[in-house]
């Protein structure tokens, strides 16, 4: 069964935010890029939604939250700069049709840690889209194969 990675929504721009970056919102096409990825997710009856505690990451996974009736668990082991080894581990320990979002620097990091312990990505890109999602399969334990799904068109 898999588990989708995705990549934040989104959001306004980091360098004209004046507050904490962890509380930088979505923009409106970040809002509609979440609706977007919501429809396309929820038939997939995910188990979970873990997120980054930035509130980017948690808006992303609000419309999948509202079609599923799943809350959004913060997760920090997710958050922007976290090492290898913990955004790993989140992988590690996430259920089957998890449902993951966090950052674009985590997920290509963790993609590439996946790809050292032999997981095939064919020729998906190491980096992503905002909105975009990486489906990461998993056969006994250990992560296979991935495929990459562009972020929804809006």
């Amino acid at each position: 069964m898999p588990i989708y990675f995705v990549r934040h929504a989104k959001a306004g721009s980091r360098s004209t935010w004046e507050g904490d970056d962890r509380d930088r919102p979505l923009v409106d096409d970040g809002w509609k890029q979440a609706h977007a990825l919501a429809t396309l997710l929820a038939p997939l009856q995910p188990t979970v939604l873990w997120s980054s505690p930035y509130e980017r990451c948690q808006q992303t996974l609000q419309p999948l939250a509202e079609l599923t009736g799943l809350t959004v668990m913060v997760d920090k082991r997710l958050e922007e700069e976290s090492p290898l080894e913990l955004s790993l581990a989140a992988l590690d320990d996430a259920p089957d049709n998890a449902v993951l979002c966090s950052h674009g620097d985590v997920i290509p990091d963790a993609i590439n840690g996946l790809l050292r312990r032999g997981m095939d990505i064919g020729d998906a890109p190491h980096a992503l889209k905002k909105a975009s999602t990486f489906v990461l399969h998993r056969v006994n334990g250990l992560f296979v194969s991935a495929e990459y799904w562009a972020p929804p068109k809006v």
